[in-house]
């Protein structure tokens, strides 16, 4: 979920969350006069969850991203300058087009870790396709450096590129190639892919339907904007019971047939083949994951 840097109580109450990041923002959800607001706020914000860590190694938040300014820009060496500290987790890095600006990133991190006492390599990277040029070069993108775990889906900045109507309609149809085109690339790289946002926080329906939509075309998750929009969200992205159930039924199914030394395998007039039985696997692990 998105948090702007420049308001202490929304992050405050942010870390209590039921979301799995919080992307603490000195982006576009920060205005200009208030950047430097943002900065500070953020980085006390780390130090006191640092030493609540220290104090209390059992203490948990949200993972903790922040959102910094394009690379190149001049706002982004102030961002990394303050926010690249022990809490921090991982920058959410907007607007990247080339696989040289993940190496900027990527040089930054290397010099300043072993300066803060953190590990290096210990910062993560979501990266934000906003743009044409940075979809048609996501593979390369998300295989830049090891330090990235996703690419986010810019939807606003990429409906602006293509002069796209403002008001979303039909679950983002106009956007299924592009969203799918990054799921694809980032499934090649092995990283995960985050959807962009719903805008409309009041429009739960419309937002049930494209995080629906969302999980339908290979997403791991999606970006949100304001707290009512996380049990829909989460609701999503995690597998029903009957869901889990089917998929206990298909794996139970094709290792007894296995066992009987059975080659082709039928369940509920589908035949079973290993990616089938795979996918089934992955579902009910991922349901497990979220129990933990």
């Amino acid at each position: 979920m998105f948090v702007p840097g420049d308001r202490q109580k929304m992050i405050d109450k942010a870390i209590a969350l039921p979301v799995d990041a919080i992307l603490l923002d000195i982006e576009d959800g920060v205005a200009p006069a208030a950047k430097e607001t943002a900065r500070k706020q953020i980085a006390e914000s780390l130090d006191r969850i640092a030493a609540q860590i220290k104090e209390n190694p059992s203490y948990r938040t949200p993972v903790r991203y922040v959102r910094i300014n394009a690379v190149g820009h001049e706002r982004m060496n102030a961002d990394v300058e303050y926010v690249i500290r022990p809490a921090l987790e991982g920058l959410a890095v907007p607007k990247v087009e080339t696989p040289e600006q993940v190496k900027v990133v990527e040089k930054i991190l290397d010099e300043r870790e072993p300066r803060m006492g953190m590990a290096r390599g210990s910062v993560r990277l979501l990266l934000a396709l906003e743009s044409p040029k940075g979809l048609f070069n996501a593979y390369a993108i998300a295989a830049a450096s090891p330090r990235v775990i996703g690419l986010m889906f810019g939807a606003e900045d990429f409906s602006r590129e293509l002069s796209l109507p403002l008001r979303r309609e039909g679950e983002a149809v106009d956007l299924i190639y592009a969203r799918s085109a990054m799921v694809t690339a980032a499934a090649a790289a092995h990283v995960q892919a985050v959807d962009g946002v719903w805008p409309n926080f009041q429009d739960l329906e419309g937002l049930k339907k494209f995080a629906l939509q969302s999980r339908r075309l290979g997403f791991s998750g999606m970006s949100l904007i304001h707290p009512a929009q996380i049990v829909e969200v989460n609701a999503a992205f995690t597998p029903t019971a009957e869901e889990v159930d089917y998929c206990r039924r298909v794996v139970q199914a094709f290792d007894d047939a296995r066992a009987r030394g059975e080659g082709a395998i039928a369940f509920g007039g589908q035949l079973l083949d290993m990616p089938i039985v795979d996918r089934a696997r992955q579902t009910i692990a991922l349901a497990e994951s979220l129990k933990a």
